[in-house]
């Protein structure tokens, strides 16, 4: 492989993820003009697992909620997170979330009305308000259409259909990331002043799982491999409601929407059992909250036929069903032979998000890499041990735009080009063509279905230490196997080849969720151990950050940062701010939008 003859870009910015984060992140670093910037996508644009975030962005704008604020948003997201989020990047997504929703409407984004022509917000579990703007339950779809036609209205090099399977390096500094087109395998290389990661999160490490195909956790474990810190990696948030029936399409989102415009949960019994679990907030509960109620009605014995609950909305009428839930509509007819208008339909908890992720400062999203910068479900800070629905959104709007300003400072001030060892190109061209070698070798779609039994069995909604430590050794044999992986065929058009690198990724950061779980002994909001049942105050004062070394992971205890006074004051009240006002909570702000 003659490296001079590679095919090679440069840029100032390279944004690795072609999803709502990254979009964002790329439209603000083209945005003063001046510096070259480039978008990278696994897959099409316009693909991105985005589009699979229906409810809606939350953010307290208050045209639904008057008493709404961004004081209540933070005590929401605080207190649903269990008390181990950075604070001050909760208070930072809390503040700037209206601004970002509201410019996305000025980018000719669509969103459902109130009668007043505002933006219509909707309930959604743990939000003491109606925050989530929304157009009926496709607004992924929506925000990633409206920055796809942002960036591509600006001076950004899109490449779709690339793989990256390495961070380069100058030194200590990032300087760019190598890969491969996945129709034809020819190999490209992007140098780079600052690179973001906006790669999305590891959901496909589980069986039963409402994420698409992209979601192999690629962006995190390249970043672990060359020194980033990833913190908090056991939290991983089940949703409550996936389907269950057909088994082809077992873990596909019903999205919280249904349960924020009116939808009921029973088990066999017929009994609305959430009344026992969350009197006060019910159906709309944390995820965490509800996904565990479904799970222990199960292992009552009071499941559905096919091990879930039953979710009714038919209630509601079938123009109001139509109107806000079309795609839920369209969704259950078509796959599940269910009219959602005339009968209750089963779901069950599905793997949907990862808390855990890249550690990332709270304003800039700078990770411990010079010139590597983190947004969006790849990044770690916000959700703590539980995100509330709705807060993805806003998460990329804000995050994203964060990123791609630091980046774009980082990117200006660093003089002269980038060098790049040509070493570092040819060991990954020599390991990326390795599984050719072994054409008889480990099969990586093998590989990958028993993972997602390991994890589902032994790192899922319930653990325990014997069922974690049983898992991890599983998951170490697993990753000897690996290493014998073998492809067959040439690079052109070769997903087997594909997958032997999405394994790979998913097989390490599988292993950092065990070893993360195992290391927190106790119970906190999505991490759920029936050995350590209770939320205990001395481990509510770490963060886990786990580093590379030749050696193996290394864990090492962070203090969760303090609070200041006037924060702390807002997570002691008893109730949200605004709840305990007297005011007409139907009274709207006025606002623009």
């Amino acid at each position: 492989m003659n490296i001079e003859t590679m095919e090679t870009h440069s840029f100032d910015v390279l944004v690795l993820g072609s999803g709502g984060a990254g979009l964002r992140a790329a439209v603000e670093a083209a945005a003063g003009g001046g510096l070259s910037v480039a978008v990278i996508g696994k897959s099409l644009l316009g693909k991105a697992h985005t589009v699979m975030a229906e409810g809606g962005a939350a953010a307290s704008i208050g045209n639904v909620d008057s008493r709404d604020s961004w004081q209540t948003h933070f005590y929401d997201t605080m207190k649903s997170g269990h008390y181990i989020n950075n604070f001050r990047t909760v208070e930072v997504f809390a503040k700037e979330a209206p601004a970002r929703v509201l410019e996305l409407e000025q980018w000719g984004a669509v969103f459902d009305r109130t009668p007043e022509g505002l933006i219509m917000q909707r309930a959604f579990g743990g939000h003491s308000f109606r925050r989530l703007a929304h157009i009926g339950d496709r607004t992924g779809m929506e925000l990633l259409r409206t920055l796809q036609y942002k960036a591509i209205s600006m001076d950004i090099s899109i490449f779709q259909e690339v793989t990256i399977t390495r961070l380069l390096m100058d030194k200590d500094r990032i300087a760019g990331a190598f890969g491969y087109y996945r129709a034809d395998g020819h190999f490209v290389v992007f140098k780079a002043k600052a690179v973001v990661l906006a790669t999305g999160g590891w959901g496909k490490v589980y069986k039963v799982t409402s994420n698409s195909w992209e979601s192999t956790g690629d962006g995190a474990a390249m970043a672990y491999r060359i020194g980033a810190e990833l913190q908090d990696m056991e939290m991983v948030q089940f949703h409550p409601t996936g389907m269950v029936w057909p088994p082809g399409v077992a873990g596909l989102l019903v999205t919280e929407g249904v349960r924020g415009e009116g939808g009921i949960l029973y088990n066999s019994e017929k009994e609305r059992f959430m009344l026992r679990y969350d009197p006060e907030r019910q159906e709309l509960s944390t995820r965490d909250v509800v996904a565990r109620s479904i799970f222990k009605e199960v292992q009552a014995g009071r499941g559905t036929p096919h091990g879930g609950a039953w979710l009714d909305i038919s209630h509601k009428g079938a123009d109001f069903i139509k109107r806000k839930l079309p795609g839920m509509y369209e969704q259950l007819l078509t796959l599940g032979d269910v009219d959602i208008t005339k009968s209750p339909f089963e779901v069950a908890p599905t793997c949907h998000y990862t808390m855990g992720g890249v550690k990332a400062h709270a304003e800039t999203c700078a990770t411990n890499i010079p010139g590597l910068f983190a947004a969006g479900e790849v990044a770690c800070g916000l959700h703590g041990a539980n995100r509330l629905g709705g807060n993805s959104l806003a998460d990329i709007l804000v995050f994203g735009r964060r990123a791609g300003i630091a980046a774009r400072d980082f990117a200006g001030s660093r003089k002269g080009d980038v060098n790049i060892p040509e070493s570092q190109i040819e060991e990954e061209v020599t390991r990326v063509l390795e599984p050719f070698n072994r054409p008889n070798g480990e099969n990586p779609y093998t590989i990958h279905e028993e993972l997602q039994a390991v994890m589902s069995t032994h790192a899922g909604i319930v653990r325990d230490q014997q069922t974690l430590e049983e898992g991890l050794e599983k998951v170490l044999k697993l990753q000897e196997r690996a290493k014998n992986m073998g492809a067959q065929g040439g690079r052109t058009y070769n997903p087997g080849w594909h997958a032997v690198f999405d394994v790979e990724n998913m097989l390490t950061l599988s292993e950092l969720i065990i070893r993360g779980a195992l290391e927190r002994k106790e119970s906190r909001g999505a991490h759920w151990r029936t050995d350590y049942p209770d939320e205990l105050e001395e481990m509510g004062k770490w963060n886990f950050v786990h580093e590379y070394s030749p050696d193996g992971d290394r864990i090492k205890r962070v203090p969760v940062p303090t609070m200041p006074l006037a924060l702390q004051e807002i997570c002691a009240k008893p109730l949200a701010p605004g709840r305990e006002a007297s005011d007409n909570p139907n009274q709207r702000k006025g606002a623009s939008s």
